[in-house]
């Protein structure tokens, strides 16, 4: 369905606010988590809770823009190339934060991205239906080795937002499928040891309508242009990633 009296955000602004989310979110969640192996996320102020739950508007968003860049890129190489670049470069910062708690084997959700736009190549491809699929079965296993925070999810989540482009009910009914079986394995993973269970579950709960909105966004209010200045805005928010971690860990050294 068409909406062009709401197609009134441009592709940076659908950025710069997923973005703003997802820094929040971090700046909420990895400096508490860092200071203990026993986490206790439902411990936390309720206002910090809630902008780490809303910090899952930003996957979504950025899952679609790698979808639509695939098909408006002139170089898909280019493109991969420099998206791969950019998850190796993200990695030592990502083990900054991360290494501490989960080790050395973990990886940004920059891979996730990554693996996703090597699976639409894969299905794009010229080759047999099945010599595709087995292809993206393997780039998904790949992901899931490397770690990386959406295993299946992310590039699943990327490919089927490519297939039902122009179908959009399907496409709904994909992201809402998808969207329900991350949130409902959720459930199964939630802290025991929780002090206050009940804000688990709705947590979980706001994570599933920030999804939703990020969805409501990209369809319903994006108008497909770019914004004012689009190559500063590309390479911004390339380094954007490494750099907020970067900038968590600063925070997290100097106001302990």
């Amino acid at each position: 369905m068409e909406h062009p009296k709401y197609r009134i955000i441009n592709r940076d602004t659908c950025k710069y606010l997923a973005i703003f989310f997802m820094f929040w979110g971090h700046l909420a969640w990895i400096g508490p988590m860092r200071l203990g192996t026993a986490f206790d996320e439902t411990a936390l102020p309720v206002w910090q809770q809630v902008f780490i739950h809303l910090s899952l508007f930003c996957p979504p968003v950025m899952f679609f823009f790698i979808a639509d860049g695939y098909k408006y890129t002139r170089d898909r190489k280019k493109y991969a190339l420099r998206l791969g670049l950019f998850a190796l470069i993200t990695q030592p910062f990502h083990w900054l934060i991360f290494q501490p708690i989960d080790g050395w084997w973990t990886a940004s959700v920059m891979v996730d991205l990554f693996f996703g736009l090597l699976v639409l190549c894969a299905w794009e491809t010229a080759w047999p239906k099945p010599k595709r699929i087995a292809a993206v079965i393997g780039l998904l296993l790949l992901n899931v080795a490397c770690n990386s925070p959406w295993e299946l999810g992310g590039p699943l989540f990327i490919l089927f937002l490519h297939i039902y482009r122009d179908r959009p009910k399907q496409r709904f009914t994909a992201y809402l499928v998808l969207t329900l079986l991350y949130k409902i394995a959720e459930c199964f993973w939630l802290n025991p040891n929780a002090s206050r269970p009940v804000l688990s579950f709705i947590g979980v709960f706001i994570e599933f309508l920030a999804a939703m909105a990020a969805y409501a966004l990209m369809t319903v209010f994006y108008n497909g242009k770019k914004g004012k200045h689009p190559t500063f805005a590309k390479w911004f928010f390339y380094a954007f990633y490494p750099a907020h971690y970067l900038l968590i860990w600063l925070i997290e050294r100097f106001t302990r």
